[in-house]
């Protein structure tokens, strides 16, 4: 359990479409909040509601020990935690919810613990209606020490907390996750192509979609495994994907026959087509042979 002394004053530099909806969840931490921002429109409302503004990240880092950074690029992120370093006490966390890269993380965690400042990369999923409902996820790289000291803060604005390992791992899980939602977005432009080209309803088609990935998961529904490595033919979910790559072979088979009749080239279908099976760890498929 939390307890009083350990209430530790949080601070919030970048005001923006996240970091807002972020920060206000803060506004009920009880160790009290500090922002900061280059614009004083960003912070007036915080300030109503009973936080702290300040001028620029050396005089948030005198008032705070645990500080939230989410600003736009590596530059800035960087800039950020050098004002910090001018005032932060030892012990201090700071954590970066930009999407950074992972080099540059684990450059400025070597920067902090020059001062005995913990530097923690934790990206977020989730999107502003995530923050703003409290139910994001975060994905954290730093020591065992931070992360603790950080659950407790974050629990206001994020319903998943993942310790991915040391200091760059929280950035790698979030480019992964996000190369993941991406390639979606791309598939998704694929499958309006076709849908249009048949003559559907391309908002139908996203209610659909949307209905069905809130009940199996999406593609994350797959990710159930330790490993990528090819499956034994008596392991326990063998059969589990096995199935779903028969499924997949032959509903993108389909899908790829009927872009054909309509003259729409679907050049991510055909290549689902020749990788689900590796993929999956279950390759063999005779429908990918007789595609192939």
């Amino acid at each position: 359990m939390t307890t009083e002394t350990e209430y530790l004053p949080v601070g919030f530099v970048g005001l923006g479409n996240m970091g807002t909806p972020m920060a206000r969840r803060l506004l009920a931490w009880p160790g009290g909040l500090t922002v900061c921002d280059v614009r004083a429109e960003a912070t007036a409302p915080f300030v109503e509601a009973g936080a702290r503004a300040v001028a620029d990240p050396a005089e948030l880092a005198a008032h705070t020990r645990v500080i939230c950074v989410t600003v736009v690029d590596d530059a800035q992120v960087t800039e950020v935690v050098t004002g910090i370093l001018r005032t932060a006490a030892p012990g201090t966390v700071v954590a970066v919810h930009s999407t950074i890269g992972d080099r540059t993380a684990e450059t400025l965690a070597a920067r902090c613990a020059e001062q005995g400042v913990e530097f923690v990369d934790a990206p977020v999923s989730g999107g502003a209606p995530g923050a703003t409902g409290g139910t994001l996820a975060v994905m954290v790289g730093g020591t065992d020490t931070a992360v603790e000291r950080i659950r407790a803060p974050f629990g206001l604005f994020a319903d998943l907390i993942v310790h991915a390992g040391g200091v760059g791992a929280g950035t790698r899980m979030k480019l992964a996750r996000n190369l993941l939602h991406f390639i979606s977005f791309t598939a998704a432009t694929e499958a309006q192509r076709l849908a249009e080209a048949a003559g559907l309803s391309l908002t139908a088609l996203g209610k659909v979609v949307r209905h069905s990935d809130a009940v199996t998961g999406g593609p994350g529904a797959i990710m159930l495994r330790d490993t990528t490595a090819p499956l034994d033919p008596d392991d326990f979910w063998f059969p589990i994907l096995g199935h779903v790559r028969d499924l997949g072979e032959k509903d993108l088979s389909l899908a790829v026959d009927l872009g054909a009749r309509l003259g729409v080239d679907l050049p991510l279908a055909q290549l689902a087509i020749a990788r689900l099976a590796d993929g999956l760890g279950v390759a063999g498929s005779v429908l990918d042979k007789e595609i192939s």
